[in-house]
């Protein structure tokens, strides 16, 4: 069992060899406070809490981080696991570290779940902790990093749980954050639990071959070493095999077992200058031959995580390619450490460069109008993917995410340029908006002043996160009554499909409730949401499915006659109206079934009449129907019946109208936006141009009665260009 002295006396030996101007006395402090808040706790394994945080520290000294970050290492369990305050710490380790600490503490209670609204809440508090302070998701990593090197102490369920949120978060995060060597072991030790036989089997290999492979990397690197020395270059080399889940991607990728994959060797050159660099390169492509297309200069344009180096790929004599990597000391700590780097070259004691950290705050605006799910998907493209380096005319470079299109170039430049956008050039030449990009290509944007805004295929043509928020922006703002036509329209669908009443959203009391579980002020908030891509109809409806389900159900048991989801009319309304069947009643029969007819799309206040059918019981026509004409002809008058309207209120009809135009600009926005903001229900409106600069629209829609399809018709009779409305047919 691990020991306190031992722990202790490693964290201190790691603390002076990386950080030797730390100051170790309060550094000691912190060790006995935290040990003595601990004393009563224990880890999985028996051994005492303490060693927890002593390790954890011990990892943010040999990422290079200062006095500070130490202590909060120290004392991040202390708030959430203890009875020790914020006010505790900063009275006696000062303000900096509190802060670090409740940090910290925060992303711990905040344990990221399988839900997506969950974890894109956290993954919120996690990149808003990142923009205050970056220490704190550095000691965050630290923290996962040593539970996950003692996984072997927790359940098999546990495991699962947290090597999957590693490889979902925590790996990703420390790529982007340029922290490749911790990002490595947090891989190969989730892969070791969530693929336990590949794992084993890649493991056997590499042990199996371990005397050649070392043969092999020690000839190339006496190679190597000894052409830099003899021209004068001091440089420190060395080879490596590549890691575990680095060779199983790699197998998963190109379909291959591990005897067909060669490219399984790493070089690193290691020199002073950058100069250096590029003298190193052309001695490696004179000693070797060159793999064409495998060559890379992250020097002079360095990745988002600040990641630079030479890469190039190459063959030796024995035929067996192997990539080697050239770069300085400092760029060798950056790839190891990414922006931990900094505090020991920069002697930074804040959050980094604005540079450094403009992707944080891209990625907090993306948070802004988006469903979870889309968020988290999105998230995993910008952050975790591998890059595309492209170019403007002038020679400006813009990073965006692999599979990355012209739009996605435009809203990079600026919203206005994305929204403007008609087309594009690459590398001079017209390309498809939807063409994804290659490094080097020189894209130009082709705008107009005329240009109507994106359209909404581009959220399905964009890849990066940056441009679908920006096109969402700007249908949220442009399009708002469309919006609410097209979300509302989506949402009763969805409700309608699940066979959940309407009219649930019409009791206040059931309303609040389902619009606070939606997290919206109005319906007209949450529609709008819809139908600019921020919100699906599918999840809104799956948010209240059981709250309208019980309201249902408790309607059932008590049968209150003031349930808003009572669909069936009150008592009284009942015994007068006992043989109404949707709203009509026959006269002289107890039940049938009611069909109302298309060709006339009767609604109540409509003079009807009814005509038994063959098998569908009575159809439902106007009484100054054409159709309706046929009940003075003698064969046919038996199947005529009188039919009249309940009283009570019931279920609305469909109905059609049809509009005769002046063709125009707008009308269509002008239609939809008239009948949104009179609270209809529109099933179908579409429109046709004709001869003469005439236009005809047909908008198919629910009432109640004739009155309220009255005040429509007159409604739409009042907008601009709109000479004629008639009743139509569906």
């Amino acid at each position: 069992m691990e020991t306190f002295a031992e722990h202790y006396q490693s964290m201190m030996d790691t603390i002076q060899r990386c950080m030797p101007g730390a100051d170790l006395e309060i550094i000691d402090r912190a060790v006995e406070f935290a040990r003595e808040k601990h004393k009563n706790q224990v880890r999985r394994d028996g051994s005492p809490y303490i060693i927890h945080p002593l390790a954890v520290a011990e990892i943010v000294a040999e990422m290079g981080l200062d006095t500070d970050a130490i202590l909060g290492a120290l004392l991040h369990d202390c708030i959430e696991d203890t009875d020790t305050s914020h006010d505790d710490i900063a009275r006696l380790f000062g303000t900096t570290t509190a802060e670090l600490v409740e940090g910290v503490t925060k992303l711990t209670r905040a344990n990221f779940s399988s839900t997506e609204q969950e974890q894109m809440e956290n993954l919120r508090k996690m990149f808003m902790a990142m923009s205050k302070d970056i220490r704190v998701v550095l000691i965050k990593i630290a923290d996962r990093l040593h539970n996950m090197r003692t996984m072997q102490y927790q359940s098999p369920a546990k495991q699962i749980l947290k090597c999957r949120e590693t490889m979902d978060i925590y790996a990703p995060l420390a790529h982007r954050l340029g922290m490749q060597k911790i990002k490595w072991e947090l891989e190969d030790i989730s892969l070791k639990y969530l693929e336990p036989q590949a794992y084993e089997e890649i493991m056997s290999y590499l042990n199996s071959r371990r005397e050649q492979d070392e043969a092999f990397m020690r000839s190339i690197q006496e190679k190597i070493s000894g052409r830099l020395n003899a021209v004068g270059i001091k440089n420190t080399t060395y080879g490596r095999i590549k890691h575990v889940y680095s060779i199983y991607r790699k197998m998963q990728a190109q379909g291959k077992s591990l005897d067909e994959l060669y490219d399984l060797y790493a070089f690193r050159v290691i020199v002073d200058s950058m100069p250096d660099c590029y003298n190193v390169l052309g001695h490696i492509h004179d000693l070797f031959s060159l793999v064409p297309g495998r060559f890379k200069d992250y020097i002079s344009t360095p990745k988002p995580n600040m990641y630079q180096s030479l890469h190039t790929t190459v063959i030796g004599s024995q035929g067996i390619p192997f990539e080697v990597q050239i770069r300085t000391w400092e760029m060798h700590e950056t790839a190891e450490y990414g922006i931990a780097a900094h505090w020991k070259y920069k002697q930074h004691s804040g959050a980094g460069s604005e540079k450094d950290f403009e992707w944080v705050r891209r990625l907090l605006e993306s948070q802004q109008d988006t469903d979870a799910e889309d968020y988290v998907h999105s998230l995993k493209i910008d952050m975790f993917d591998d890059e595309v380096f492209v170019f403007t005319p002038k020679g400006r470079i813009v990073s965006l995410p692999a599979g990355s299109t012209p739009i996605d170039f435009a809203y990079a430049i600026h919203s206005g340029v994305g929204n403007a956008m008609v087309g594009a050039k690459v590398n001079n030449r017209i390309a498809n908006i939807d063409t994804p990009l290659q490094n080097g290509d020189i894209v130009e944007v082709l705008t107009s002043k005329s240009a109507k805004g994106p359209s909404r295929d581009w959220l399905l043509l964009c890849k990066s996160n940056q441009a679908r928020t920006k096109i969402k922006q700007w249908f949220k703002k442009e399009k708002r009554e469309e919006n609410i036509l097209h979300g509302k329209a989506s949402f009763e669908s969805e409700m309608k499909r699940l066979q959940l009443p309407l009219s649930a959203l019409n009791d206040a009391d059931l309303s609040a409730q389902l619009l606070k579980k939606l997290s919206f002020d109005s319906w007209d908030d949450m529609y709008a949401a819809i139908g600019y891509g921020g919100l699906t109809a599918t999840k809104a409806v799956g948010r209240i499915r059981d709250d309208v389900t019980k309201a249902l159900k408790a309607q059932a048991a008590d049968k209150s006659p003031q349930s808003p989801l009572k669909l069936n009319p009150d008592s009284a309304a009942v015994k007068q109206n006992r043989h109404a069947v949707n709203g009509v009643i026959v006269e002289d029969i107890d039940s049938c079934m009611i069909k109302f007819s298309k060709c006339c799309t009767p609604v109540p206040g409509d003079a009807i009449v009814g005509f038994i059918t063959k098998g569908f019981g009575v159809s439902i026509h106007r009484a100054d129907c054409p159709n309706a004409a046929q009940r003075d002809d003698p064969r046919q008058s038996a199947r005529w019946v009188r039919v009249r309207w309940a009283n009570a209120e019931e279920q609305p009809f469909e109905t059609t109208l049809e509009l005769d135009c002046i063709t125009r600009d707008g009308l269509l926005l002008d239609f939809a936006t008239a009948m949104t903001t009179a609270r209809v229900r529109v099933k179908e409106l579409n429109g046709k141009d004709l001869p003469g600069g005439r236009s005809v629209f047909t908008v198919r829609f629910e009432v109640k009665n004739v009155s309220e399809l009255n005040a429509i018709r007159n409604r739409l009779l009042s907008i601009p260009d709109v000479v004629g409305a008639r009743r139509g047919s569906n």
